[in-house]
């Protein structure tokens, strides 16, 4: 990265796919080839995606680190800085910077099984992870895949999904919330917790990884506990008014935590040791 800390990187948009209502993902590739060369990330990691003369807005990195020569990220248009990007077409040029935040430590987990659980707009933290363990799928044990969304037309990485259900080597389970199903749905409906419940998947040196609007996570958690995960082995991922990316703003504190420094990546057993408020 520049000796200027604050300068992004210039990023051209290569492809651009309508997600869902309100939802896109870009593909980014370097400006400079030379810097895009010399990039590195891990999974987890996120950066500051810039719209010149309208700010800035904070989203993980959605593609893996396996995979080279571009970066991708998933957004929902909500502010200035998002409509400002959704306005953007393949071949402009906005800013990045980053990589920012710890990692999943993917390097341990070799030999366990996985299991991911999303909901929403929340699968592309994970899928950032899956395409990881997918890219490198011998040096794990099963892995799982529980997906959920309001309706069908809210499911984000829809191909994917797909493609990720036809291999042989992953179990994939996507579920809508009741009322959000098609005539033609064949996946499940009911809300994440829910499913998961039911499914009980095996809590036996597994590694889970939960990432979903609050509200989900709350209720996801107990049931992980009920199935004997352990708090140290359940692990999400936190956005909390991260602005600067190095800790100096302090909009992103939580107790003595920075969350983009000292996150975004935390073990439930490292949340339970957040000040209440949280």
């Amino acid at each position: 990265m520049s000796e200027n800390i604050y300068r992004p990187y210039l990023m051209r948009i290569a492809h651009i796919v309508d997600e869902a209502p309100g939802i896109k993902t870009f593909r980014l590739t370097f400006q400079d080839e030379e810097a895009g060369a010399r990039f590195r990330f891990k999974a987890g990691q996120f950066g500051l995606y810039s719209v010149f003369g309208q700010g800035e807005s904070t989203f993980c990195i959605a593609s893996s680190p396996t995979r080279s020569g571009y970066l991708e990220c998933t957004f929902r248009t909500m502010g200035r800085v998002t409509t400002a990007l959704a306005d953007c077409d393949v071949g402009d040029i906005i800013g990045f910077r980053g990589p920012y935040g710890n990692t999943f430590p993917i390097e341990t987990w070799e030999g366990k099984s996985i299991l991911f659980i999303a909901g929403g707009i929340a699968l592309p933290p994970l899928r950032c992870v899956i395409w990881n363990v997918l890219d490198l799928r011998e040096r794990f044990k099963d892995v799982s895949i529980i997906y959920g969304a309001r309706s069908v037309a809210d499911l984000v990485y829809k191909h994917e999904l797909e493609e990720w259900h036809a291999r042989g080597d992953v179990r994939v389970i996507t579920t809508v919330d009741p009322g959000g199903e098609t005539p033609d749905w064949s996946g499940e409906i009911g809300f994440v917790p829910t499913v998961v419940e039911q499914i009980a998947p095996s809590s036996a040196d597994t590694v889970a990884l939960v990432c979903g609007p609050p509200i989900m996570i709350k209720f996801t958690l107990p049931v992980l506990e009920k199935l004997r995960f352990a708090k140290n082995m359940t692990y999400t991922t936190l956005e909390n008014r991260m602005k600067c990316g190095i800790g100096k703003c302090g909009r992103c504190n939580v107790g003595k935590v920075f969350v983009c420094k000292d996150g975004p990546v935390f073990t439930l057993e490292e949340l339970e040791e957040l000040p209440e408020e949280y």
